[in-house]
């Protein structure tokens, strides 16, 4: 089993691996990014909506996912926060986006949690991205598109 420093030292690398996941993210840097990851990695997206992939496999396919991130939005990552796990090589975090849709100039604000995976090399192997759609999708809808009542739903009585 490995010993103390060691499981500090490589849950360090695995928190810094994530923190620099959103500063590359935010800066726009997606071919520095990619490296982060294992060549096989996986991102995966449960909540994605229609149209987006729910799972990305391996460096090239997520480039080409990632690539018109920065044309999208322009956003600054704040209020992480990692929950200490038991495996050193897994990192939960939690953390909002702040920012605008640049398509429409719309606010862009996202509470996220990420469960990631990394290798021994501080690779990322899965990254598990939890956020929720309908505020890219609200961001990204121009204001002049009238929104449908009808598409409501109602809880409880």
């Amino acid at each position: 089993m490995t010993s103390g420093p060691d499981i500090a030292d490589r849950r360090a690398a695995a928190q810094h691996a994530v923190a620099e996941h959103l500063r590359l993210t935010a800066a726009g840097n997606t071919g520095e990014w990619v490296e982060l990851f294992a060549p096989d990695a996986v991102l995966e997206f449960p909540f994605a909506p229609v149209g987006v992939p729910r799972r990305v496999t391996g460096r090239d396919a997520l480039f080409a996912h990632m690539s018109s991130f920065p044309e999208t939005f322009a956003v600054e990552f704040v209020d992480l926060v990692f929950h200490e796990t038991v495996d050193p090589g897994l990192v939960i975090a939690e953390f909002r986006s702040t920012g605008t849709a640049r398509p429409t100039g719309k606010p862009y604000e996202q509470t996220c949690i990420s469960v990631v995976r990394t290798d021994d090399d501080a690779r990322i192997t899965h990254y598990l991205d939890y956020w929720n759609p309908l505020v890219a999708i609200e961001a990204l809808t121009p204001a002049d598109v009238p929104s449908d009542t009808d598409l409501g739903v109602a809880f409880g009585d």
